[in-house]
């Protein structure tokens, strides 16, 4: 497709395409973006999603965590990534998990006999809350405990309770994303918290995306399989989109995963979709193999970030 051609046919897909269509690709005000965006909570993807929640309970699936991926957790989640304006619904999930979640620690973890939380869990659960517009007095304790859990190289890793000493790509972009999405709503500790994801983007460039820091080779196959949902998982499209979410600076380290994105674009113009995580999902958005709107978008916003001025 041409690029012409190639924006037309994103924005024929879900209201939750079309806004960060109208957003990030074609810079339109925000009166246009946010009326589009308002669409999400009734029409497509979002509404459909939003319908599964039990009206009593405010959960997904009846589960706080589990099973993956309908859960609670996990369908805020992907709200958070279609974009809706909170509803009621979705102010009582978050309150939910926040109040079900938050361990002594400050950290998150929706176990019962859990003392502590989870970093995996609490970075996603701050990014979810604060997506969402929620950052008070229960979130702080979520971001305090997170940055004591940074690790020397820079990163994070939900394993270094039990001994890790390498940071996680997984739990890193985790807490990456919830650290940056705190920040844009305006959390009270915002500077302290972008300082903190400076170390976290050189752990990313130091291992080139993907690659051991050490030995050079691929840390794992499934980081150049691009994916969404991505639930927990990390891959090299969604480390680089978080990275010209938060207008990070072009370091040549990024350059490799960006010949991989260039590289898994079809001769149509399009990306497919690459990879799903095992679990249950509340609809399939896109199927495996098939042009994705997700990985389009996320790819040539990507792009759009490493050619700009």
């Amino acid at each position: 497709m041409a690029d012409g051609h190639l924006l037309d046919w994103l924005l024929e897909g879900d209201p939750s395409i079309r806004w960060q269509v109208m957003r990030d690709l074609q810079g339109l005000p925000d009166a246009a973006v946010n009326e589009e965006r308002a669409r999400v909570s009734t029409t497509g993807w979002g509404s459909r999603l939003l319908a599964e929640q039990d009206v009593e309970t405010a959960m997904w699936a009846n589960g706080l965590y589990n099973p993956k991926w309908t859960s609670t957790h996990y369908s805020l989640q992907l709200l958070s990534k279609l974009g809706p304006f909170a509803t009621e619904g979705i102010e009582r999930g978050v309150d939910l998990l926040l109040a079900k979640g938050v361990r002594s620690d400050g950290g998150v973890d929706y176990t019962l006999r859990a003392r502590t939380g989870e970093t995996c869990i609490s970075g996603m659960l701050l990014a979810i809350a604060a997506s969402f517009g929620v950052v008070d007095e229960r979130t702080e304790p979520i971001v305090d405990c997170l940055l004591r859990e940074q690790m020397a190289d820079g990163g994070w890793n939900c394993q270094r309770p039990r001994g890790a000493t390498h940071s996680s790509f997984h739990t890193t972009i985790n807490v990456l994303e919830g650290l940056a999405a705190y920040r844009s709503a305006g959390g009270g500790l915002a500077t302290t918290t972008h300082e903190r994801e400076l170390p976290g983007r050189e752990f990313l460039a130091a291992h080139r995306l993907f690659r051991s820091h050490t030995k050079g080779h691929v840390v794992k196959s499934s980081f150049k399989q691009f994916s969404f949902p991505h639930g927990w998982y990390y891959d090299v499209l969604r480390g680089l989109d978080y990275l010209q979410a938060t207008g990070a600076d072009r370091d040549e380290r990024f350059a490799e995963g960006i010949e991989l994105v260039r590289s898994r674009r079809r001769p149509d113009g399009t990306w497919p979709r690459q990879n799903r995580h095992s679990g249950k999902e509340w609809l399939e958005m896109e199927p495996i193999g098939k042009p994705s709107r997700w990985n389009t978008l996320r790819a040539l916003r990507v792009l759009r970030w490493w050619e700009g001025p």
